[in-house]
């Protein structure tokens, strides 16, 4: 556990209210996460000293909020190793960084009879921009499949399976939402190049970048997308990586004011990178808020997040495998997954107590928990469930908090007699 885990806890005002009574348990991390202090403070204080649009005149507020929002990108761009601050685009989340891929890089390079290649674990964010483009441009979409221990089936060279020269692209998650699974990317990235050259890569860090230490340059992707909300930071606010050469090539995802150099009644050309790509006024106050979140993730040091993680996540997944009926999706080898663990009470090979259900009792008890498809309605086809509850830690959370999942969880087994 984190030393300092009460001065942690100290600084996530959430954490201080009740919910029906009881102190707040909040494990939905993996939906968004909690925003401490120092996050809501910067965000004031733009609003309070500096409050002006960016990149648009000279006077003293434009130039102050331009150095915060630019800060801010440089801030991120060395959180995740990225390099030049120039190849971190500002998006909403994760989603339209993976749609702006689709639509400014994809529509442009895959064509009848090309292939993208997916995981069967994916979130819909990564699954439906796709299904979208085979559909209009004619490519056809492959997927690795998953083993019973929710991985990927990629040992002993199996990509060959997968990778030929009709691959364009592949785009697959580097953390599981639903199983947890940190996924091999860099010997994913490193294998399909060296049987294909030309593919190019993308993964989706919306559940890595919060949780694990990355580091984009060193995985060889080609684009890298996160999302702030997860990571503490603000709504409304994400981030795509993408080599610069690429990105000097890919046309604008939006067209409007701050993306263009010059414009008349007949054309217009486009603004340098990343600019051409962050169309109208940004959301500033939610970039100047992500910047501070990844300075707190810092001030702890992503590999404490990481060790911190996998002391709860070992810790939760022994209590919950004591718990009869109780079905857990993933495996239980705290070096290949995160704090996410999506589960069910299933007696008799069917599903006893629906997770709604489960969760509302939860809920009853002050323990915010996660119910429903997940956003990966094949993924848990796949494991024959409509449904799963789910748990998911961050760096606040504690195993005492754990120990009142257990009894809860418990409770709601009494009630349905789940004996």
């Amino acid at each position: 556990m984190l030393e300092n885990i009460e001065k942690i806890r100290s600084d996530f005002p959430i954490l201080k209210r009740k919910v029906y009574n009881h102190p707040l348990v909040y494990f939905d991390n993996a939906a968004t996460s909690q925003k401490p202090k120092q996050v809501i403070k910067a965000i004031t204080n733009y609003y309070e000293n500096h409050n002006a649009n960016v990149h648009r005149g000279v006077h003293k507020l434009t130039e102050e909020a331009t150095e915060l929002y630019e800060g801010a990108r440089k801030k991120i761009a060395d959180f995740v190793n990225g390099g030049d601050k120039r190849q971190i685009i500002f998006v909403r989340n994760a989603t339209e960084a993976i749609n702006l891929i689709a639509y400014s890089w994809g529509r442009e390079n895959i064509k009848k009879n090309d292939e993208i290649l997916l995981s069967e674990m994916e979130h819909h964010s990564n699954l439906i921009p796709w299904q979208h483009l085979a559909k209009e441009t004619g490519a056809k979409l492959k997927f690795i499949p998953i083993d019973e221990k929710g991985e990927l089936k990629i040992k002993n060279h199996e990509l060959k399976q997968y990778v030929s020269a009709k691959t364009k692209l592949i785009a697959v998650t580097h953390v599981s939402n639903v199983l947890g699974t940190i996924n091999p990317v860099k010997d994913i990235i490193e294998q399909a190049k060296a049987i294909n050259p030309k593919v190019k890569v993308l993964i989706d860090g919306a559940q890595a970048v919060p949780h694990i230490p990355v580091s984009v340059q060193n995985l060889g992707c080609d684009f890298y997308a996160f999302t702030g909300h997860k990571m503490l930071g603000p709504s409304g606010i994400g981030v795509l990586w993408v080599k610069k050469d690429l990105q000097e090539s890919m046309i604008p995802f939006q067209r409007g004011g701050d993306m263009i150099l010059r414009v008349t009644f007949e054309s217009a050309t486009w603004n340098y990178i990343p600019w051409k790509f962050e169309a109208g006024t940004p959301n500033i106050e939610g970039a100047i808020g992500l910047g501070a979140a990844v300075e707190y993730l810092s001030s702890i040091g992503m590999k404490n997040v990481r060790e911190h993680e996998k002391e709860l996540t070992g810790y939760a997944l022994k209590k919950l495998e004591e718990i009869e009926y109780l079905k857990i999706y993933g495996q239980n080898n705290i070096e290949k997954r995160v704090g996410v663990i999506a589960f069910n009470i299933v007696k008799n090979g069917k599903i006893a107590i629906h997770p709604h259900d489960l969760v509302s009792i939860l809920d009853g008890e002050g323990i915010e928990v996660r119910s429903g498809r997940l956003c990966a309605e094949p993924l848990l086809s796949i494991f024959k469930a409509e449904a799963a509850a789910r748990v998911s830690f961050h760096i606040y959370n504690t195993k005492a908090e754990i120990d009142r999942l257990i009894p809860a969880i418990g409770k709601a087994k009494k009630i349905f007699k789940v004996a």
